[in-house]
């Protein structure tokens, strides 16, 4: 591996299996370094193309997204790094592809639990192909003051203390990422920082060891001096050994293996890390230390004193010239997000949408208040949920079992009716579902289904003001005004709608008080007098007895009545009542597979 640096403050790198905190964060370290460019050239989401929004300082910019790694590299041929987030199941075969790729130079494995036999053949493809592997179970990489790998080095406040967002003279390796962090802090307070920091990865094979990057840092020529933290289990450290042993690392070395405390243990102890379990005294703690030491390494005598062997070997490099001051500078501030703003009470942003019918925060959905449990629990109804979410509030039971007949009665009326036709002839077209269902729904209106509220608004008013049904009718005919909820293509005086009679039936027997009705009955008979035809219909019916049920409920005040059904609640009703029909003669027409429909010419009258 040797060779030398990895990273530069034009490195670009894709990142597998989108995860939008990491990504953020090598932008935000991006703009507190003073890069003209992201980092992160693309991002690879098997299945999925498009865009993601994210923000590079203040500017908010859409970084690529590719649904498979060879479009991904064909599309940033200079992006040679490769982030890989996949889980441990397909990190390996993720990772071969990308190393597989001629741009592909390093590869970043984040996942836990990768098996050793897979991470060995990713180990010898990429030394046979002059690659880098960092990790698996690896937090990443830092080029101080250029680049970064995903949540390397945590947050940016951590940044800023550790002095990363510019680069120093300390070369650092360890096999623990959360190690690095608390490293990076150390480094920073007894010297002029990091230049580049690297964790391997906590695996037994790592992709890269620590003698690997030890051999690399020593031919950067800005890195004076190296910081090595290892720990207990396995030989890696011993390959650092034997380098500093035969003169390979010129460099001061400064190291400590971690897991000293094994041996206060009568049994043989697993630690965190796969690869951090003693088997031997070689493998301890104390063997690799004294091991280090004897080949060279300034090693302290526990890790509470490695601090100061850093600084005193940090000091002597000063004062022998070999190290030139690192001119300090102010980062830039980064913007902070919103969200976080809020949550910190910095700012006050006002919200964009009101809701006061239901609530999805919280371990349950809410209607109006009453949990989604209990809903399910005490028995309601469709026409109890609808009180809650159009109402907002729970209606008694005779109301939200009228609402419910509403329903099933105008469910449909046949195939003939214009909403039904609609549907039909859009769902022949071979349209979808809801694109057959709209067309049926946008004929509802003044003439289809839509004058109940109308119906409501002429029948409320005119009983109100206390009108005979002679003085209502005939003043709606001066104004030009057809009666809503009058008349019918179909039924006469002496053939009634079935339907009417069903809702009269229920309110005269359920509702405390039917006096609209009854007025919208004595409408009936004075126009039945005039044609057979004029009779009450089924929006008259709903429109008179909901006004019945708005007031005799008690619940609602007049100013409430009267916004009800200037909004077009009762409109609504029909809607979805409608929407049953409509959605079944869709389901209809497919499951039949009607063909196309054309209207037969016969039908139509072709005239000048």
């Amino acid at each position: 591996m040797a060779t030398g640096q990895l990273f530069s403050r034009t490195t670009q790198a894709l990142f597998y299996n989108y995860k939008q905190l990491p990504i953020q964060r090598m932008l935000d370290f991006d703009f507190l370094c003073g890069r003209e460019t992201p980092s992160v050239a693309g991002i690879i989401n098997p299945g999925g193309d498009g865009f993601q929004k994210l923000f590079f300082g203040q500017e908010e910019i859409a970084i690529p997204v590719h649904s498979a790694i060879d479009a991904a590299c064909a599309a940033h041929p200079t992006a040679d790094v490769f982030i890989n987030f996949a889980s441990f199941r397909s990190a390996a075969a993720s990772s071969m592809a990308a190393l597989k790729q001629p741009t592909i130079r390093v590869v970043a494995i984040i996942a836990e639990g990768v098996p050793e036999s897979d991470t060995k053949q990713l180990i010898a493809y990429a030394r046979a192909n002059n690659k880098v592997v960092i990790g698996p179970a690896t937090v990443g990489g830092i080029q101080a003051g250029a680049f970064k790998i995903g949540d390397t080095a945590g947050t940016i406040d951590n940044i800023i203390q550790c002095k990363l967002y510019r680069p120093g003279s300390v070369g650092f390796v360890s096999k623990s990422g959360g190690m690095s962090n608390e490293l990076y802090n150390t480094i920073a307070r007894v010297t002029d920082g990091i230049y580049e920091g690297i964790a391997i990865g906590g695996d037994v094979f790592p992709g890269s060891t620590l003698s690997d990057h030890v051999l690399r840092f020593n031919n950067i020529p800005q890195i004076k001096m190296i910081v090595v933290l290892g720990e207990l289990g396995g030989q890696d450290e011993y390959s650092l050994v034997e380098a500093l042993k035969q003169g390979k690392v010129t460099k001061p070395v400064v190291a400590w293996v971690s897991g000293t405390c094994a041996r206060l243990f009568k049994s043989e102890v697993q630690f965190g890390h796969a690869g951090a379990k003693s088997g031997g005294d070689m493998e301890s703690a104390q063997g690799k230390n004294q091991a280090l030491r004897e080949a060279g390494a300034v090693v302290p005598t526990s890790y509470e004193a490695l601090e100061a062997a850093i600084k005193e070997t940090f000091e002597k490099l000063v004062e022998g010239g070999n190290i030139t001051e690192v001119k300090e500078v102010t980062p830039p501030q980064i913007p902070e997000d919103l969200n976080t703003a809020i949550k910190s009470g910095k700012v006050r942003a006002p919200t964009h949408i009101i809701s006061t019918i239901s609530d999805d925060r919280g371990e349950e959905p809410c209607y109006a208040g009453v949990p989604m449990s209990s809903i399910v629990e005490q028995g309601y109804g469709v026409g109890d949920v609808i009180s809650l979410l159009w109402f907002k509030r729970s209606l008694p039971r005779y109301c939200t079992k009228f609402i419910e007949i509403c329903i099933m009665l105008c469910a449909d009326h046949g195939p003939c009716v214009s909403g039904a036709h609609n549907t039909i002839v859009t769902a022949r077209a071979g349209k979808d579902l809801v694109s057959s269902l709209v067309s049926g729904l946008l004929t509802i209106g003044p003439r289809f289904g839509g004058a109940i509220d109308d119906a409501a608004r002429y029948f409320k008013d005119a009983y109100d003001r206390n009108l005979t049904p002679y003085e209502f009718v005939e003043s709606m005919k001066k104004k030009g005004i057809r009666v809503p909820g009058i008349g019918h293509r179909i039924k006469r005086g002496d053939n009634r709608d079935k339907r009417v009679e069903l809702l009269q039936l229920f309110a005269r027997t359920n509702f405390p008080s039917v006096k609209y009705m009854e007025y919208a009955v004595q409408v009936e008979t004075y126009t039945l007098s005039k044609a057979n035809n004029l009779v009450l219909n089924v929006d008259g019916a709903i429109g008179s007895l909901f006004l019945d049920l708005l007031a005799g409920s008690g619940m609602f005040t007049k100013q409430e009545i009267d916004e009800i059904v200037e909004i077009g609640y009762l409109n609504g009703l029909f809607v979805l009542a409608r929407s049953i029909g409509l959605i079944g003669h869709t389901f209809d027409q497919k499951r039949l597979k009607q063909p196309l429909y054309r209207h037969p010419w016969e039908d139509v009258l072709y005239t000048k």
